[in-house]
């Protein structure tokens, strides 16, 4: 069974869509943010998922309302994808070397949205990219998702490096909490919704 999600949110802020396959394929990613497109395209491959995104908005405002708009529309792609989470591992967790930085990631698609973002960054820019966007993008896709997100920086000075190891420390524990290892539901209460 393909586990697959196509999403669409089109407002007065953003035109999007999306696509997310939960097996292995390519990336084809055009945010309209440049740092956004590095960063989805490193989870599609590290996770091992296929991800289109196209996305247009009022950039020319800021880059808040399509970012948080993408975090949206891709945690509603995780959940309808993973489907009735029937034989998924459901945790998954990852520690992960940026460089100078240490990124530690765990998630637990247990149907009960949390996060826990635990970062601090050197900058309040990457480029044109603020960085206080990182955690509402996180917040957006973990609520839509519904699934539990833990974040934590153990150490980093470069802001780059911290965004990008929370992007693929991420993609490797996803990988893992939705890899297909039995047929039975992974919880003892009968349903995970």
């Amino acid at each position: 069974m393909k586990r697959y999600s196509n999403q669409v949110r089109k407002s007065n802020e953003t035109d999007i869509k999306l696509e997310l396959t939960l097996e292995k394929g390519s990336a084809n990613i055009d945010t309209s943010v440049p740092f956004l497109d590095h960063m989805l395209n490193l989870l599609s491959l590290h996770s091992g998922f296929t991800l289109n995104v196209k996305a247009t908005g009022d950039t020319d405002i800021d880059y808040h309302h399509i970012v948080e708009d993408i975090g949206i529309l891709l945690g509603k792609a995780f959940y309808e994808a993973v489907g009735d989470k029937v034989g998924i591992r459901r945790y998954g967790y990852a520690i992960l070397p940026m460089d100078e930085a240490l990124i530690e990631t765990a998630v637990d698609f247990g149907g009960r949205p949390f996060l826990v973002f635990n970062a601090e960054f050197n900058s309040t820019k990457i480029g044109e990219f603020d960085v206080e966007l990182v955690e509402e993008f996180f917040t957006a896709f973990t609520n839509n998702a519904k699934m539990n997100l833990h974040i934590n920086m153990r150490y980093g000075k470069n802001s780059h490096h911290i965004v990008e190891g929370i992007f693929k420390s991420l993609a490797k524990s996803l990988a893992m909490a939705l890899e297909i290892t039995s047929t039975d539901l992974p919880s003892t209460k009968g349903v995970l919704e």
